[in-house]
């Protein structure tokens, strides 16, 4: 079929072959046109990856930290566990939650390109796609925690995780000091997505 040079078929011809350059240049064309008003979908992109997206893995952790009954399932068998709340589905089928502890801490990468349990944490960062995380969070996992603000006592270790497709994980952080008594809800607002990923730690409640 022949198509004009502003036709549909054209403008498709022209777009990168990686989805995320696509999905970027389908973007600036939407926009071009006035289809699509930048600031909303960046509103939108910041709703999903920062406040919707990780209150699901916030509430797991929540309820890990509260829970003891939850917390040994949880470890035993994240995704029955997981399921069980009702935060199942795709990119989130088989989960592994791993646990700091005073002596450990853990730190989820994908070296081979973004998997990431999607139900749980919402969409992936930027940085954690991007080539250097990918590679340096597995060489250098402590200069790479010491850059986000963690910075860990030498005979603590760092265990690395690296994601699949086959296998998704998230990270349970310690609970904070100060935070004895709070309820589930509570204890979920101290739940950053980046505590879950183990560049972060949760926040501590405030006095």
């Amino acid at each position: 079929m022949e198509s004009s040079e502003n036709g549909p078929e054209s403008a498709h011809s022209h777009l990168p072959p990686d989805p995320e350059l696509r999905v970027k240049a389908l973007e600036e064309i939407l926009v071009r046109k006035g289809l699509v008003d930048p600031a909303a979908l960046d509103a939108i992109i910041d709703m999903y990856q920062n406040r919707v997206g990780p209150r699901n893995g916030a509430r797991v952790v929540a309820r890990a930290w509260s829970d003891p009954d939850f917390r040994n399932a949880l470890l035993a068998d994240a995704s029955d566990a997981i399921a069980g709340m009702g935060y199942a589905g795709r990119q989130g089928e088989h989960v592994t939650a791993v646990e700091n502890t005073r002596d450990t801490h853990n730190i989820v990468v994908c070296t081979l390109c973004s998997c990431y349990p999607w139900p749980l944490l919402g969409i992936p960062p930027g940085w954690y796609k991007s080539d250097e995380y990918r590679a340096r969070a597995v060489r250098e996992p402590r200069k790479v925690l010491a850059e986000f603000g963690v910075t860990l006592p030498k005979d603590k270790a760092v265990r690395v995780w690296d994601s699949t497709a086959e296998m998704r994980y998230i990270v349970i952080p310690e609970r904070p000091p100060g935070s004895t008594g709070l309820d589930q809800e509570a204890l979920a607002e101290l739940v950053t997505r980046d505590s879950m990923i183990g560049t972060g730690l949760p926040m501590e409640p405030q006095r």
